[in-house]
């Protein structure tokens, strides 16, 4: 934490994740000066693939961070003018008519699937059946959170006045405006990707597979907007006695994109995080994967064309609990984490995990219903370490054949490649991945990465700085480098070129099989 000159306007951020909450204040300089970070339950599952959380668990844990803030820090917080929000995806909240939650949220992670019984317009059908869509569109309208509630629960759907993304929620319980950022419209909901509006017509095939009319939406407005002024109420919980505005910020992926410095679509961001993700920033909208869309960035009028590992890197969560008891109860011993120790026993197995190779479809996506997990190549000198590798790599192996994807639609050659998220900090992972990509890997100062980029949109809003480009040159700064070691990379192409990428279509009739089994 470094001290602030004095009287210098500061902003503070919001990062709302799936198991924490975080209060960030940075200065106009990038530096983080202070933090206080809630931890809490990700989620309460009642049957077997449901996660949801009450909503009133973020706010709550939110007042204590800001409050956190207060007691520690507050001669820094009389200094605070701004407020700017980044939070998960795709986790929508119920309103009624008063702004009272009537349900709790379904998360992202939550897998319950409606039934859908009630068939799309025969157009629409006919149309989807000739692209080849047919299957990814029946999957979003099964997987939408609200088509579940109106066929589960239809008088909670029937209260409900807005169903808002979690950031509409707390911009709301901030300011009591139903108010949201355009960039965090990452979603199930009627949203038109490419113009970044509500779907106009109440016709359009949008809303038939979301089935969210748009009376129940929130207003949209840009990213660096000022919704307002937090309410006297809220001023009075969080301790400021001056005026706080609140400034309509992004998603967490976009924020993350935005605090590493990722501008334009010849750099990329790889986000090592529960989802991982690999998106650039394009002033054009285009599809790494065709008719699966580019979602708002942190800044106005752009956009991150994303491919998503959607398991990413919870696998090593899984991996610590399923395969690591020896390692965690270590760790706990030496006051360090499981994977400070597995980092050490990584380095000691060959990039390839020695004929080891992942696929990590442990979720499904759109595009691939049917695809499944796969571990291939074990031979009897493989040890729990070569699959620990093995799990990296084949993260890696997703997100690099997303960057060819996201070169070949943006026509553009990616040279430097931007890492945040929990992985970030193994520099073993970041070498693989330099080594993998072959190409440098950059590691900013601060890992709040997000809480950043939500930081940078405050600033910029506030007319500290002109624009997006001169705020990141004064607030992000690149600190750790690693550089490709092209045997490897040669290696590591190899591998992916003849063998990762034949995988999926050699089994992917097994899995169909598997499916009807």
């Amino acid at each position: 934490m470094k001290e602030t000159p004095n009287n210098q306007k500061l902003v503070l951020s919001i990062d709302c994740g799936t198991q924490s909450i975080r209060a960030l204040v940075f200065d106009q300089q990038g530096h983080l000066l202070a933090k206080v970070k809630e931890e809490f339950e990700p989620y309460i599952s009642t049957k077997p693939g449901y996660a949801e959380q009450d909503p009133y668990v973020y706010w709550n844990n939110c007042i204590k961070c800001v409050q956190g803030l207060q007691e520690q820090h507050k001669e820094l917080m009389e200094n605070v003018v701004a407020l700017c929000v980044t939070t998960m995806r795709n986790t929508g909240v119920c309103l009624d008519d008063k702004g009272r939650v009537i349900k709790p949220a379904l998360l992202w992670l939550d897998q319950r699937e409606a039934s859908v019984s009630k068939k799309l317009s025969w157009y629409y059908r006919i149309a989807f059946k000739i692209i080849g869509m047919d299957k990814p569109i029946e999957m979003s309208r099964k997987q939408c959170k609200a088509n579940w509630i109106v066929e589960h629960e239809p008088d909670t759907w029937d209260q409900t006045a807005k169903y808002v993304q979690l950031s509409g929620f707390f911009h709301y319980m901030l300011t009591g405006k139903i108010v949201d950022s355009i960039g965090s419209q990452v979603a199930q909901v009627p949203f038109n990707y490419k113009t970044q509006k509500w779907v106009k017509s109440k016709k359009a095939y949008q809303y038939e597979v979301f089935n969210i009319d748009k009376s129940r939406l929130s207003k949209l407005v840009k990213p660096g907007i000022d919704i307002g002024p937090i309410t006297k109420e809220v001023s009075e919980l969080f301790g400021f006695d001056h005026e706080v505005s609140v400034i309509a910020g992004a998603s967490d992926k976009g924020c993350e994109t935005l605090g590493v410095g990722c501008l334009d679509t010849s750099k990329a961001s790889i986000s090592f995080g529960t989802t991982a993700t690999i998106q650039t920033t394009s002033d054009k909208y285009v599809e790494p994967i065709k008719f699966l869309p580019s979602y708002p960035a942190a800044i106005p009028n752009k956009f991150n064309p994303e491919i998503q590992v959607f398991r990413g890197y919870w696998m090593i969560r899984w991996f610590k609990q399923e395969f690591a008891s020896k390692e965690r109860r270590l760790a706990k011993q030496l006051g360090i984490t499981p994977e400070a120790i597995l980092d050490k026993e990584l380095s000691k197995i060959s990039p390839g995990a020695d004929g080891l190779l992942l696929q990590p479809y442990w979720k499904p996506d759109l595009k691939n219903p049917e695809a499944k997990g796969s571990i291939i190549g074990f031979n009897d000198v493989h040890t729990r370490a070569h699959i620990y590798r093995a799990i990296i790599e084949g993260i890696n192996y997703s997100l690099y054949e997303g960057l060819e994807r996201i070169q070949r639609v943006t026509k553009t050659k990616i040279d430097k490649i931007y890492v945040s998220g929990g992985g970030s900090s193994s520099d073993s992972i970041c070498q693989i991945t330099a080594d993998m990509f072959g190409l440098s890997v950059v590691r900013g100062e601060t890992y709040e990465s997000s809480g950043l980029g939500a930081a940078i949109t405050g600033y910029v809003s506030l007319g500290i700085y002109s624009s997006y480009e001169e705020a990141i040159q004064e607030m992000v700064r690149e600190t750790d480098f690693f550089e490709p070691d092209m045997k490897t990379h040669e290696k590591y192409d190899k591998i992916y070129h003849l063998v990762y990428k034949k995988i999926y279509q050699r089994l992917k009739k097994l899995y169909k099989i598997m499916d009807q089994l």
